[in-house]
């Protein structure tokens, strides 16, 4: 049975997910992973989910404010053995709904083309590609979605 927590950053089991994460995303950043990385500090996340089965964490997400009406989506992380299963669906409906419930009326997210599991999970999830914002608008790796809520 699955169970989803809302927490913040410092919870010991977010900050292990997000180290398996980043080391996925060496291996697929490449060369940009450090340029990618500079931009991914949990300590600035006061809004997290954690997906546990069995008492386990198995994923995460986040957001973090990115204007007065949207919030931005980070550190989305299933563990492999458990992808397939729902887990990061569940995880970002209680993201969205976490925002909602603030007032922001939706989300924004980038994630990188070589990605391609990432990028067909958001279109999935009725994201919309938009033009690329922010730090990522001279980045050929990243593709940039939007959502209402």
């Amino acid at each position: 049975m699955m169970n989803i927590i809302r927490t913040n950053s410092e919870n010991k089991d977010f900050i292990q997910l997000v180290e398996a994460l980043d080391a996925y995303l060496k291996i697929t950043d490449g060369d940009e992973h450090a340029f990618y990385n500079q931009f991914n500090s949990i300590s600035v996340l006061n809004h997290v989910v954690l997906a546990y089965i069995d008492g386990t964490a198995v994923g995460c997400g986040a957001f973090k404010p990115f204007d007065n009406s949207s919030v931005e989506i980070k550190r989305m992380y299933t563990t492999p053995e458990t992808r397939g299963m729902g887990v990061a669906s569940e995880i970002l409906k209680s993201l969205e709904l976490w925002a909602s419930e603030l007032g922001y009326a939706s989300c924004v997210l980038e994630t990188g083309i070589r990605q391609k599991e990432a990028v067909q999970f958001y279109k999935k999830n009725n994201y919309k590609s938009i033009e690329k914002y922010g730090q990522y608008v001279n980045m050929d790796n990243s593709v940039c979605f939007k959502k209402e809520l």
